[in-house]
């Protein structure tokens, strides 16, 4: 089985509507897709509706937690959507995503770049506003020439000259809102870049102790030492290894199932969620 645990759609800073994400994961070969979309699951039915026969859909979310000043990004799968505390989370997590974009707006216009609101919130098309978007609106207006000078100090990157902090919640109560609506958490890619959270083995280990299940190990951005190096930190903590191309459409290239994870891993991951069910398609 091709298992792909990590992939976004226009739900989010995804190029592609969910249905189109799903077509392209059946043609790329895939079994198995998660849609992980930032904080939120707005693209899961719409997925579901579009699953060609022969893929079954996991329905998950990236979710966005601080530990201190440091950005973490959680893979959270199969809870339920609809229990109360953690649906209210996601909402608060959004709403300060919607107010930090603004604020990056005017700080961006006031160094002259000629960017709005609006054109923001066209790119993003009604789906979850993320720094992506603002990007992409610099590079349209010609203020960088390619779409990560944006993520830089200069501009949106943090400490950057028109960053604005947001509000996220701990990782470990971010965690235990997962658990809680029934849900399996997994680290997203935890030494990448600009979208890495560079924890160290002290700090995995703490996550793994509030509940953690499992740690993106082959991710395009981690390198053969940084794989290596996390895959035997998640045996040493009884985590999940997992693999997957944190697809964004166009920005990334298409990657759909360059990266997957082990049939094992996907079958403990999902054996041990109780808030939903992955989602087959229809028989052939």
């Amino acid at each position: 089985m091709r298992i792909d645990l990590h992939v976004h759609s226009s739900a989010s800073d995804g190029t592609d509507p969910p249905a189109e994400v799903m077509r392209r994961a059946h043609a790329a070969g895939v079994d198995v897709v998660a849609l992980t979309d930032h904080d939120t699951t707005a693209g899961i039915g719409e997925a579901a509706r579009a699953l060609p026969s022969g893929l079954t859909l996991v329905p998950g979310v990236e979710l966005s937690s601080l530990l201190g000043a440091r950005s973490v990004h959680l893979l959270g799968y199969l809870f339920d959507p609809a229990e109360p505390d953690f649906a209210s989370e996601r909402a608060k997590i959004r709403e300060s995503r919607r107010d930090r974009a603004q604020g990056m707006v005017t700080r961006l216009r006031s160094l002259g770049v000629r960017v709005t609101w609006e054109q923001v919130t066209q790119i993003a098309g009604g789906g979850t506003v993320g720094r992506p978007h603002i990007a992409r609106a610099m590079l349209a207006a010609g203020a960088i020439e390619r779409f990560e000078d944006a993520f830089t100090e200069a501009w949106i990157a943090p400490g950057g000259r028109a960053y604005v902090n947001r509000y996220a919640p701990h990782p470990a109560r971010a965690i235990g809102l997962i658990r809680a609506a029934g849900g399996v958490t997994a680290l997203a890619h935890p030494r990448a870049g600009r979208g890495g959270s560079r924890l160290s083995v002290t700090q995995i280990a703490e996550l793994a102790a509030a509940g953690l299940a499992g740690v993106e190990v082959d991710h395009p951005d981690h390198d053969r030492a940084q794989r290596a190096g996390l895959r035997r930190e998640a045996s040493e903590l009884g985590l999940l290894a997992l693999g997957s191309s944190d697809d964004h459409g166009s920005l990334t290239g298409h990657r759909i199932g360059r990266e997957t994870t082990s049939q094992d891993s996907y079958e403990r991951l999902v054996g041990t969620a109780t808030g939903a069910a992955p989602i087959p398609g229809p028989p052939a």
